[in-house]
């Protein structure tokens, strides 16, 4: 009858079909209505700022890394071509700020690519998203705190210079190093992310600060070393690309993973005052300022020393030694500590929101939704992340692990990009209302029903109760605009299936040529044929999506008025190559230990999260009326 004709559970009967539908539902865009019935929950605080955001997005993505990484890539890939490599990766990371941004905007609720994932895509893969990006925080927060230790040490005069209670020991009974200084750090700043947001981003831009001073100072000491001494590093008879293109493409892989990090800026979403203009900005700001802030770096560097004579280990202090700056070493070191310090901060920053939005959507234990009336922050999830990131690197050498870290970035940026084509083409058309409000649905069904006018409802999203928008697609209608109407909805339908179809497309094709090229073990004729064909779905995808329309819908769909992702459906099929091509390359090692931990996860959703879901027993309506039947429910209980 009207909306809820035959509907059933999703999932509820436990049978295949069940199971499918539990997967692919997706939940809603928090509005005013959603945020408003959150369960008794309180909500952050809103008190970031574009300047937070920034600082949050620079102080998570410079690392030490870029210290050790102008050595590493110039002498192996780019040579004097390092600039390049940098501003190849950034524009290739520009490609998934973009898709970010718009995102970020349009939804701007804590969780970031999982939340983004669960409202476009399905609980399945949301699901897994959220728990590879609680796996690449944790490690790579450990990984972080242990590269801290050495390098105090080194500040401080040298490898036995820290105290006896923070210098790392070795237990021959477990053959393990603990690091004390490691832990203390992790627990030091889980206490500050527990005092608030502005405190801690407060915090996190001073650390922030420090660090880019100390890259402004080589970049400004190097310069003058540079122009006294004639640029030395450039003045090579191999020219500027000794290793040619292919080095300085293979350079721009390399350091990419430099460029990590602006993604925790998404994180924060529901804590920025102004998502729709502050988001974006915050993100594209970040962004520039690392991309600019490597590319001077590596400019300098690079000319002072010949690449092939460059320190793997220290190449920036070893620069500055090799021209009699040898206390410019102290600064460096500083820098180094400090930009360890902010990226540990945005390493554990996500993780308790990420947490948190799981746990708000019923997959985890309400425990991790908590949020503490007077810091508004979530409480609980930041201490048991704190815990379990001092644990790890306290008693593990997380070095090994740290491609894992990629797994997770690399997976959440493919599907943010596939988020935003769904988005402009294929955007839900039916939302999740809570069953609180069946009275309320029925109630506005069959005032539909009664003015002509018939619409479809599903409990559960269960296709096989769906009705066409206007009634049975065999109906005798004698009506001429009718007739139209009729046309256009199933015109609708049809470019909705193509657009559906098509992606699903391009997303193998680009799985299928990444593979197929980055395997050079395959036979020469079985490799370009598996090229050949992931370049035509690839190709074709591309035209197709070109060629259709838009969804309209796509204009209502969130928050409106923030930030629009440009040149789609190009932009975002290049970011889903660029990522795939990026993940098929981290080996198998890694794709082996990330497997363990996604079987695990897999494990915990079918046991707990898929029967605690919040869209258990939700009520899909269609989304145009979604606003209609919220009205109208506070009306009745008025």
């Amino acid at each position: 009858m009207g909306f809820l004709g035959g509907s059933q559970k999703a999932g509820g009967n436990g049978s295949w079909g069940g199971w499918v539908k539990g997967l692919v539902r997706r939940k809603q865009v928090d509005s005013a209505h959603t945020m408003s019935g959150g369960g008794g929950h309180h909500q952050l605080a809103k008190e970031l700022s574009v300047l937070h955001l920034i600082a949050i997005g620079v102080g998570s993505t410079i690392g030490a890394g870029v210290y050790i990484l102008v050595g590493t890539v110039a002498r192996e890939h780019s040579g004097p071509a390092l600039t390049f490599s940098f501003l190849i990766a950034g524009i290739a990371a520009a490609l998934s700020a973009f898709c970010y941004a718009e995102l970020a905007s349009r939804c701007p609720s804590a969780g970031s690519a999982y939340h983004y994932s669960y409202i476009c895509v399905g609980e399945g893969v949301a699901w897994l998203i959220g728990w590879a990006l609680i796996l690449e925080y944790t490690i790579g927060g450990s990984a972080v705190a242990r590269g801290i230790s050495p390098n105090l040490a080194l500040l401080f005069g040298g490898g036995d210079s820290l105290p006896f209670f923070l210098a790392r020991q070795y237990i021959p009974g477990l053959d393990i190093v603990v690091d004390p200084c490691a832990a203390v750090l992790v627990i030091v700043v889980t206490g500050l992310l527990c005092v608030g947001i502005k405190e801690s981003t407060l915090a996190q831009g001073i650390v922030t600060t420090a660090n880019v001073c100390a890259m402004i100072f080589v970049i400004v000491a190097g310069s003058y070393l540079g122009f006294k001494t004639g640029w030395p590093g450039y003045e090579l008879p191999t020219g500027y690309f000794p290793f040619g293109v292919d080095g300085m493409l293979a350079g721009s892989a390399t350091v990419f993973f430099a460029y990590i990090g602006f993604d925790s800026v998404a994180s924060t979403a529901e804590e920025v005052k102004n998502p729709q203009r502050d988001l974006p900005l915050g993100i594209a700001a970040a962004l520039s300022i690392c991309c600019a802030l490597y590319m001077m770096v590596s400019i300098v560097i690079v000319g002072l020393v010949p690449y092939f004579a460059m320190d793997p280990d220290t190449p920036i202090s070893s620069a500055f030694a090799s021209h009699g700056m040898h206390w410019a070493a102290y600064i460096i070191t500083a820098g180094a500590v400090t930009a360890l310090c902010s990226t540990l901060m945005g390493s554990i920053l996500p993780q308790p929101r990420i947490l948190m939005a799981m746990a708000r959507d019923g997959l985890l234990p309400s425990f991790f939704s908590d949020i503490n009336k007077r810091t508004q922050v979530p409480i609980k999830s930041t201490i048991v992340t704190g815990i379990g990131a001092a644990t790890l690197a306290f008693f593990m050498d997380v070095s090994q692990l740290a491609g894992m870290v990629s797994v997770g970035t690399l997976l959440a940026f493919t599907m943010v990009a596939i988020s935003v084509l769904i988005l402009r083409y294929v955007p839900p058309d039916e939302v999740p209302l809570p069953s609180s409000l069946q009275e309320s649905i029925d109630a506005y069904s069959d005032s539909q029903e009664s003015s002509g006018f018939i619409s479809q409802v599903s409990h559960g999203k269960s296709e096989d109760s769906i009705q066409p928008l206007l009634g049975k697609k065999e109906a005798s209608i004698d009506c001429p605009i009718i007739v139209e109407k009729v046309e256009e909805v199933l015109t609708e339908k049809n470019r909705r299936k193509i657009a559906g179809w098509t992606i699903m497309f391009t997303c193998i094709g680009a799985l299928i040529l990444t593979y197929s090229a980055s395997s050079l073990g395959l036979p020469s004729y079985l490799r370009f044929s598996l090229c050949g064909v992931g370049g035509t779905f690839l190709l074709s995808g591309l035209i197709v999506l070109t060629c259709i329309d838009q969804d309209e819908r796509r204009h209502k769909f969130g928050h409106a008025g923030g930030f629009i992702c440009p040149f789609v459906p190009l932009l975002p099929i290049a970011c889903i190559l660029i990522n795939v091509y990026l993940l098929i390359n981290l080996g198998a090692a890694t794709w082996a230990r990330v497997s363990v931990w996604l079987i695990v996860g897999v494990l915990v959703y079918v046991f707990y999260g898929r029967t605690h879901s919040s869209l258990l027993d939700a009520v899909y309506v269609p989304a145009a009326h979604a606003d209609e039947i919220y009205r109208s429910s506070g009306d009745s209980l008025a």
